[in-house]
């Protein structure tokens, strides 16, 4: 935008287990149907 670097919103989604460890992320996810995906993943766990 007139010659300036924008980065914006870069969303992002973390599965955290019982001892603190980060077992999935997800990255640059769109909001749309996202919950859906998590939702899943933590099924098939």
């Amino acid at each position: 935008m007139f010659g300036k670097k924008v980065f914006g919103i870069e969303r992002s989604t973390f599965v955290i287990d019982e001892e603190g460890t980060i077992i999935k992320e997800f990255r640059k996810v769109k909001a749309a149907n996202h919950a859906d995906t998590v939702v899943e993943f933590i099924k098939s766990l």
